[in-house]
């Protein structure tokens, strides 16, 4: 996957220029753009050749320079570093309380090198494993025009032989925010598990979001295996969920006064840039606190991730809307299904999903536009469908076709822009072309938006979220603070909050994931 882009407006979409994906955190200035200056620590010899600075770093890379790849290695180095407490407190690292060998209480004497169960703090995984040879291969991801290939190395997770807090002392808080999502409860499990494996006995539960550490007669959860032990068979939050939150002078102010030494976060882009923010002000104060997030979005747009839990079972919940979408199209006289699916600023339940259930006509993005009028667009082909196969089924994410309706202009409590309804907009549409050309036509009309959030965690998703909660703590214990567990490239890792909240992570129309959906829905361009 690519990191975050910040690109200049002057420079074309990255679908004309694909080189230019995986470095979002570099500025480009190329000679084929009269707008842009050149770099002028280097001449620039050919027509294709970049210089480019990494802002992170203020490195200059030059295509021309032989050591380039060397250089974006050290910048890619430095900024996928891990913050530890480390840096700002001189300590000295215990032997780790973690062990699954049958003895659980550790002597101090024991050689914890005998069980190979640790995780190196050298140990790296891959980001990217393919490699491209032109950057006009399907879904191509280059840093430089000849699409050259350069390792990017990220931090493994699991558990270290060394750890940076007494277990006895600890108290450790859980918080989790946004919206509700299939398996926050198996994550919450899972921290409770791992913590209490390591030996720490005060574990809390912040109720609501961040608004548990301000609000008046909202009080911490006192947490246990045995509390939580059974959480995972329903869906929701055990701890209650909400947007927003107060200053996050106000809310490390709390973490201090209720003396929290770790906070796991669990939620999507806004919740993590949160999590970033408490964890800067926590080093600003020399607190030693770790903050440690955990990736929970159905929408599965944050950067540089597989995955994020809750996904594989929105995609599979959404089997439902769309299958009852079908029943009901195929079963009436020209009917067309249209069914709405979550994906705020990425459409990637709204592809999956089509992919998955193999009934879907027509898929539509908020990263492909389109158009509903006119020779080319949607209400064209519907007519075609209802023509040749007399009904048809369409599935539309929440934020496709944003530029075809008034915007609101209003804000939820998270500060993200309240969408139109294109469901809605679309359903009225499509009933007036056809009752104009008089074509009969009946239109049902499916959001399953909240039954596909508030079920339980799917296998798939349950796994993901009972290993991303351990590796949670394990990086806590380790003195990490600032990052988020994840999985890349079917790694378990850790990455720098820092580095996956530059911006959502979007379908790519050039990936060979979305001709895979263009090829099975059979749809055409729509503009």
């Amino acid at each position: 996957m690519a990191t975050s882009l910040k690109t200049s407006s002057t420079f074309c979409s990255t679908q004309q220029n694909r080189w230019l994906q995986p470095t979002r955190d570099l500025i480009l200035h190329s000679s084929s753009h009269s707008n842009v200056k050149q770099c002028k620590s280097k001449k620039i010899k050919r027509p294709a050749s970049l210089c480019v600075k990494a802002t992170s770093s203020k490195v200059e890379l030059d295509f021309n320079d032989p050591s380039w790849k060397q250089k974006f290695q050290e910048d890619w180095e430095k900024r996928f570093n891990l913050p530890s407490i480390t840096d700002i407190y001189d300590l000295k690292p215990r032997p780790t309380t973690f062990s699954l060998k049958k003895n659980r209480t550790p002597t101090g004497d024991e050689n914890v090198d005998m069980w190979n169960g640790y995780v190196n703090n050298d140990d790296r995984a891959l980001l990217k494993v393919i490699k491209y040879s032109s950057p006009t291969s399907a879904g191509a991801e280059c840093i430089d025009p000849d699409c050259s290939w350069v390792e990017q190395w990220v931090h493994r997770a699991g558990p270290r032989k060394e750890i940076y807090y007494e277990p006895e002392e600890v108290k450790a808080a859980i918080v989790t925010c946004g919206g509700l999502c299939p398996g926050l409860n198996d994550v919450i499990r899972q921290i409770v598990f791992t913590l209490e494996t390591y030996g720490v006995k005060n574990i809390v539960g912040i109720p609501f979001g961040y608004r548990g550490f301000f609000e008046k007669g909202l009080k911490e959860m006192p947490l246990s295996r045995r509390l939580v032990e059974n959480i995972n068979l329903n869906g929701g939050s055990f701890l209650g969920v909400s947007r927003g939150g107060a200053k996050t002078s106000e809310i490390v102010d709390n973490i201090q006064a209720r003396r929290i030494d770790m906070l796991f976060v669990l939620g999507g882009n806004g919740t993590h840039a949160g999590a970033n923010a408490i964890h800067e002000e926590c080093r600003k104060r020399k607190l030693k606190v770790s903050v440690v997030a955990v990736p929970k979005t159905i929408d599965n747009d944050i950067l540089l991730m597989d995955k994020t839990f809750g996904f594989d079972t929105a995609v599979e919940e959404a089997q439902r809307a769309i299958n009852s979408a079908y029943i009901e199209a195929r079963s009436a006289y020209h009917g067309i299904g249209l069914v709405k699916l979550m994906g705020r600023s990425s459409g990637f339940i709204a592809m999956h999903a089509s992919l998955s259930s193999g009934q879907v006509d027509v898929c539509l993005i908020p990263e492909v536009p389109f158009t509903l009028d006119g020779e080319l667009g949607v209400l064209g082909h519907l007519e075609h469908l209802l023509k040749t196969k007399g009904f048809c089924v369409v599935c539309v994410a929440e934020a496709a076709g944003q530029d075809l309706l008034q915007k609101s202009g209003a804000t939820d409590a998270s500060g993200n822009v309240i969408l139109s309804d294109i469901g809605v907009h679309m359903q009225q549409m499509i009933k007036t072309h056809f009752k104009d050309i008089g074509v009969p036509a009946d239109v049902k009309y499916i959001d399953p938006t909240y039954m596909v959030r508030a079920c339980r965690a799917n296998a798939s998703d349950a796994i993901l979220c009972t290993v991303l909660g351990q590796n949670a703590v394990h990086g806590a214990f380790a003195g990490f603070s600032g990052i988020t567990s994840c999985i890349c490239n079917t790694h378990y890792v850790y990455l720098p909050i820092t580095e996956v909240i530059k911006a959502p992570k979007r379908v790519n129309p050039n990936s060979r994931m979305w001709h895979r959906c263009l090829t099975s829905t059979g749809q055409p361009d729509f503009h």
